[in-house]
C-alpha cells in the first residue's frame, strides 16, 4: 500500500508529495518538528506535542499555520488512511518557500510548510532493545546553543549517532564542559542509591515530553529526583542508567563506553518507569 502524506492541507500519495527546491527547510533548516507516538492507534502525550511545536515555532518567530484541531485532525486521519496500530507521525512545520534563496527571513505573509507522515512500527512498546538495554558512547557535544528548539538542523546528532555505531554502541551521549548534556535524540538519567539524577532544563538540551511525564510519574510514585549535570565517570559507576523519548519510550542504558553500568543488566527503576509509562500512556491517549 502507498503511504499517504500530508503536505500543506493535502493527503496525497507519497510518491506524489512534493516541496519547492526554495524551501527554507530544505535550504537553511529552518523549521521545527515534532515525533508523535501512536499506539493502539491512538495518540500518545498529543498536547504536550504540540505546546512544545508552538514553543519553537514562537523562539523561531515562524507563525503557527494551523490550530491545535487541525493539527489533531490531520493525525487521525494520517492514522486511519494508513491503518497505523502502532507506529509514529512525523510532523515539520518550516518558514516555507520565498521563491529564491537569501540569509534574511522572507516577507511575513510567506505561507509555512507543513509536512506530516506516518511510520508504521508494529511492537513498537514491545522493543528488544528494552530487555537487554542500551550500551552508549560518549561524543563531544558540538551542537548550536539552542537545543531546547526542536529544530530539523539534525546534521551532528546524526554524526554521533554514526560515530556511536561505528564503536560498536546503540546510541551517543554528547558532552559538553565535561557533563552530559543529552543523547543524540534522547533525554538522559542515571540512578544512583536510589535517587534519578537527570540534566536540569535549559537551552542546553530538548525540553522532552517523554521526559516531562516521566518525571511526574516518578515523583508520584514517591521517587527521589535530582535535576542537575552529570559527568560520564559518574554515570559509569551509577547503579543504573536509563534515556527516555517518544519513539523509545523509556529505554536502559546497560554500558558506557565500554564500562557496564551496574550489573550490566536493565535495571529495576527503569523497568519500572518504563512500565508505568506505558500503562499510564495507553490510559490517556487520544
Amino acid at each position: 500500500m502507498t503511504r499517504t502524506v500530508y503536505v500543506n492541507g493535502d493527503y496525497l500519495p507519497e510518491d506524489e508529495a512534493k516541496v519547492s527546491v526554495f524551501d527554507r527547510g530544505f535550504l537553511m533548516a529552518d523549521g521545527v518538528y515534532e515525533v508523535v507516538s501512536v499506539l493502539d492507534g491512538k495518540l500518545l502525550d498529543f498536547d504536550g506535542h504540540l505546546a512544545r511545536l508552538n514553543r519553537s515555532l514562537d523562539a523561531l518567530e515562524i507563525a503557527n499555520p494551523l490550530a491545535d484541531a487541525d493539527y489533531l485532525a490531520a493525525h487521525r486521519e494520517l492514522v486511519a488512511r494508513n491503518g497505523i496500530t502502532d507506529g509514529l507521525i512525523y510532523l515539520q512545520v518550516t518558514r516555507g518557500n520565498p521563491g529564491d534563496r537569501d540569509f534574511a527571513y522572507p516577507p511575513k505573509d510567506t505561507r509555512p510548510t507543513v509536512v506530516m507522515f506516518t511510520q508504521s512500527k508494529p511492537g513498537l512498546a514491545d522493543q528488544p532493545a528494552a530487555r537487554t538495554g542500551w550500551k552508549v558512547a560518549s561524543v563531544e557535544d558540538l551542537r548550536w546553543g539552542r537545543r531546547d528548539i526542536k529544530t530539523v538542523q539534525l546534521l551532528y546528532p546524526s554524526m554521533a549517532k554514526m560515530e556511536a555505531k561505528a564503536r560498536g554502541c546503540d546510541d551517543a551521549w554528547l558532552v559538553e564542559d565535561g557533563k552530559v548534556t543529552e543523547g543524540s535524540s534522547n533525554n538522559v538519567y542515571i540512578v544512583k542509591d536510589g535517587v534519578i539524577v537527570t540534566r536540569e532544563l535549559s537551552h542546553d538540551i530538548l525540553h522532552g515530553i517523554t521526559r516531562a511525564a516521566v518525571l511526574r510519574l516518578a515523583k508520584e510514585a514517591q521517587m527521589r529526583i535530582e535535576e542537575r549535570s552529570f559527568t560520564i565517570a559518574e554515570a559509569q559507576a551509577a547503579d543504573e542508567a536509563f534515556a527516555t523519548s517518544a519513539s523509545a519510550f523509556v529505554m536502559p542504558v546497560v554500558g558506557i563506553d565500554g564500562v557496564s553500568v551496574g550489573d550490566g543488566a536493565p535495571g529495576p527503576v527503569a523497568k519500572r518507569l518504563r512500565e508505568i509509562y506505558l500503562e499510564e500512556s495507553r490510559k490517556t491517549a487520544i
